[in-house]
């Protein structure tokens, strides 16, 4: 062959070994970074190994409840079950819940199922949800008052509240400066939201272990200290952010909230240690530690006025010093923000106007009048206390104004006043007849709705 065609050949077969080195190449790049989300996921958490985590819970110096959270593997997934219990102390009492929750998901962390349950004094709340492969989650509720399900028909399948920084960091995305955006199920609202991250800076942090007994004094302490990496996660939804340090797999190791609560992890005996403290100084009649910490008055503003007169004027002006409310929306209806200076008016009683009468004939908010399953308006039990107080029979024309006053009294007068830890459900209000802000809108609302007339869902608006 002449020396020109094996010139051309050897051309030949180097472009070609260049093609097939540059095919493998990209071959390899595009499984690394352009294989579906979900695939890249359920291998990343082949990594991700079983462990129980235990917290001590504070508000303030106050121990306030202890918890738990343990996350296991099963044959085509993981399981987290999470357990809360929180004794918080407001106005002279104290307020006691224990919250459990368990998600069963998929190994590229998708919910599968869910259940939650929250335990008070007021009574018990039941949360069991299952996803369908078209993407509706079912959810069956129990208030005390009957089983009630309802379906959530959603874009795609929502990640379960606890598993966000867990999902954050198998997705890689534990990096300072990353930002993320997530639909976010959360079992204690049976709603969806949209969560923002970011992540905001790294560090070491030092927690205990281990701990000892010492003989002699029975009492526990830390008896050796470990360094985990760690990095700081800032969760933003409703204008309201939470930070966290999280660890490589994003199992949670210090959360704090803009009101003063903080989880710190640590050993089970010290957690238990802590709350039994402040069980036996409250036994004895002594401070406890961080005693002066009050959930209502760590979270409230304080006025340095009295406000017992405020109702003889027309607007109100307080000057704000010494907090932060930024991401608080304090600007619209009938108060307006200037600068550090928020204006509050009163509603003139006698220039109202609603423009219509009891029952609401017409249609337009339908769909915002209707029965909930925490607002039962539907209820027989509803219905008969709301025409009870209004003195109302089915055909009667009714003042609004006069039967919203007449709700709020008979609200108000009704319920003891004690702080409670619950999801609120009007008939569990009505019947158990105590709670506080929370207790009192929820059950104000249901006997509202309930005079609304009994018009069928497919009825013209």
């Amino acid at each position: 062959m002449p020396d020109s065609g094996r010139h051309v050949t050897r051309r030949i077969v180097g472009v070609l070994i260049v093609a097939i080195w540059i095919g493998m190449i990209g071959w390899q790049i595009r499984r690394e970074y352009y294989q579906p989300e979900l695939t890249r996921l359920a291998e990343a958490t082949l990594s991700l190994a079983p462990g129980v985590s235990f917290y001590t819970l504070q508000m303030g110096e106050r121990s306030v409840g202890q918890a738990t959270s343990r996350l296991d593997t099963v044959p085509d997934g993981f399981v987290l079950e999470d357990v809360m219990s929180l004794e918080l102390p407001a106005l002279g009492q104290t307020g006691t819940a224990m919250v459990r929750s368990a998600v069963q998901m998929t190994r590229s962390l998708e919910m599968k199922t869910f259940d939650f349950v929250l335990e008070s004094s007021v009574g018990r709340f039941e949360a069991n949800g299952v996803m369908r492969a078209d993407s509706t989650l079912v959810v069956t509720i129990d208030s005390g008052s009957g089983p009630q399900t309802v379906e959530y028909k959603l874009a795609t399948p929502p990640i379960f509240a606890s598993i966000l920084p867990i999902r954050l960091a198998m997705t890689g995305g534990l990096v300072t400066g990353g930002t993320g955006r997530f639909a976010v199920f959360d079992p204690s609202t049976l709603g969806t939201r949209i969560v923002e991250l970011e992540v905001l800076e790294h560090d070491t942090l030092i927690v205990p272990d281990s701990a000892s007994l010492e003989r002699s004094t029975g009492r526990w302490s830390p008896a050796h200290y470990d360094s985990i990496p760690a990095w700081r996660v800032a969760e933003s939804y409703g204008g309201v952010s939470v930070e966290s340090w999280v660890d490589g797999d994003g199992r949670v190791i210090r959360a704090s909230s803009p009101l003063g609560f903080s989880m710190l992890k640590t050993e089970y005996e010290l957690a238990l240690q802590d709350r039994d403290d402040q069980r036996a100084a409250f036994a004895r009649g002594e401070p406890a530690r961080g005693a002066n910490e009050d959930v209502i008055f760590s979270t409230a503003i304080q006025s340095n006025v009295d406000l017992g007169a405020a109702t003889r004027f027309e607007q109100i002006r307080f000057r704000r010093s010494g907090v932060d409310l930024s991401g608080f929306q304090l600007d619209g209806g009938r108060q307006s923000l200037d600068g550090d200076v928020l204006t509050v008016r009163r509603e003139n009683w006698d220039e109202l106007n609603p423009g219509y009468e009891l029952p609401y004939k017409l249609m337009d908010l339908r769909d915002e009048l209707q029965s909930e399953p925490l607002i039962q308006s539907d209820d027989p039990r509803i219905l008969r206390q709301a025409r009870q107080i209004t003195a109302a029979r089915a055909q009667f024309q009714l003042d609004p104004r006069r039967t919203a006053a007449q709700l709020n009294n008979a609200v108000f007068n009704m319920i003891a006043k004690e702080v409670t830890i619950s999801i609120p459900s009007a008939l569990q209000v009505l019947e158990s007849r105590r709670g506080d802000c929370n207790e009192h809108t929820v059950l104000y609302v249901a006997l509202a709705r309930s005079l609304r007339p009994t018009l069928p869902r497919a009825s013209r608006s």
